[in-house]
């Protein structure tokens, strides 16, 4: 068996759960150079089609191995992908290191020639920016999602206590949960929970599910449990990345480490 036209790395599976197609490697280099792959697969077949792509990308550690992969490769013309952010904290200093744009910028903006970046800067109207994001989202179609899934579940920065199905909302101010924040400690994003900001503007689930593909990249075991409640508990809330089980345009690639049917 292969996956077009590559040899399956050893120890992986593919299996479908609902709708959601789910690739697990035994090794995270395998995972990282697969998703890569088949990104930029996606990103050639709709540059095949349209003059530009639009691309909306996570910020965090769990994207970085894919990432690198991806900007490495010699077959994608950046220079017609328009490029935009799925969160950003509030109330951060400017030019803090924290701050998501940073992050991007320095994984991944940097390292290519993208036609356009469009970042969130909510700082100091979030409202304003609110309102501004979504209707620059809303210009054209938005081709390719790149994200992962929180401890908590959450996608992009829609916690349990936040996260709806059915937002009316394309973007909008959160509050953060007590498990969010402190995933950003455990991460090493900030020295300490009380540094973690308590607000952040993020774009909601149902703006996230209208992209014509999403990439769900979520290795590490600290994804292991929230994987678990995603694939294996009930489509609800309480663990917001399950929604993506009813999306058949989407991939999730797991590791060892994360995928709750292997042993670790």
């Amino acid at each position: 068996m292969d996956w077009d036209g590559q040899a399956m790395p050893v120890g992986a599976t593919e299996r479908q759960i609902d709708l959601l197609k789910t690739k697990s490697f035994a090794r995270r280099e395998d995972m990282a150079r697969v998703a890569a792959s088949d990104i930029a697969e996606r990103i050639n077949s709709a540059l095949a089609k349209k003059e530009r792509v639009r691309i909306i990308f996570a910020a965090a550690p769990s994207q970085a191995d894919t990432l690198d992969l991806l900007l490495a490769r010699d077959d994608v013309d950046w220079s017609r992908v328009s490029a935009f952010h799925m969160d950003e904290y509030i109330g951060l200093p400017e030019g803090a290191p924290e701050r998501f744009a940073r992050w991007l910028d320095a994984q991944v903006f940097s390292r290519a020639a993208f036609g356009e970046v469009f970042p969130i800067l909510p700082d100091p109207d979030p409202d304003s920016v609110v309102a501004e994001y979504a209707e620059r989202l809303n210009a054209a179609p938005i081709d390719i999602v790149i994200l992962g899934v929180g401890v908590n579940g959450h996608i992009a920065f829609n916690d349990p206590p936040v996260a709806d199905f059915n937002d009316p909302y394309d973007v909008k101010v959160v509050e953060l949960d007590d498990v969010c924040r402190q995933q950003q400690v455990d991460d090493k994003c900030f020295p300490a929970f009380d540094d973690v900001p308590t607000h952040a503007v993020t774009l909601t689930i149902p703006r996230l599910l209208r992209a014509d593909s999403l990439f769900c990249v979520a290795p590490g075991t600290l994804k292991r449990v929230a994987v678990n409640d995603m694939l294996n508990g009930p489509i609800e809330t309480a663990c917001p990345a399950s929604i993506l089980r009813k999306q058949a345009h989407c991939t999730l690639y797991l590791d060892k480490e994360s995928d709750p049917n292997v042993a670790k």
